[in-house]
C-alpha cells in the first residue's frame, strides 16, 4: 500500500480474492480517496473522512459507484463493510479495556 496521492494498493486474499486500485486524494489524519479497480468497468470510488469530535474520531466512509448496475453487481460489499467495522469496534473495546490496565 502506497498511501500517497497517485499510489496504488493490493490486497490479497485466501482464495484467490484481490482489491487494488490508486489513491486519487491523501490528506493525513482527515481524507483518503481511492478507486476500487478490480471490477473492470464497473470501478467505484471510496472516500474516507476523519473529524475529531473532542476526544473521538467520526468516521465516515462513502462509495460512488458508475451505474445502478455496478452498485448491485457489488453485492455483499456492504456487508462486509458492516462487518469491518463491527470488528474495528471490538478492536477499539480490546485496546480501550488493554490501555486501562496499563
Amino acid at each position: 500500500m502506497d498511501v500517497r496521492t497517485g499510489g496504488k494498493y493490493s490486497l490479497v486474499f485466501g482464495q484467490g480474492m484481490a482489491f487494488f486500485g490508486t489513491y486519487t486524494e491523501v490528506t493525513p489524519h482527515s481524507l483518503l480517496v481511492w478507486t476500487n479497480e478490480e471490477g473492470g468497468d464497473n470501478t467505484s470510488v471510496t472516500t474516507v473522512t476523519f473529524e475529531e469530535k473532542g476526544d473521538k474520531t467520526l468516521l465516515v466512509v462513502s462509495e460512488l459507484y458508475p451505474s445502478k448496475d455496478a452498485l448491485d453487481a457489488a453485492g455483499g460489499a456492504a456487508d462486509g463493510l458492516v462487518e469491518t467495522f463491527e470488528q474495528l469496534d471490538e478492536f477499539l473495546v480490546t485496546l480501550g479495556a488493554s490501555a486501562g490496565r496499563a
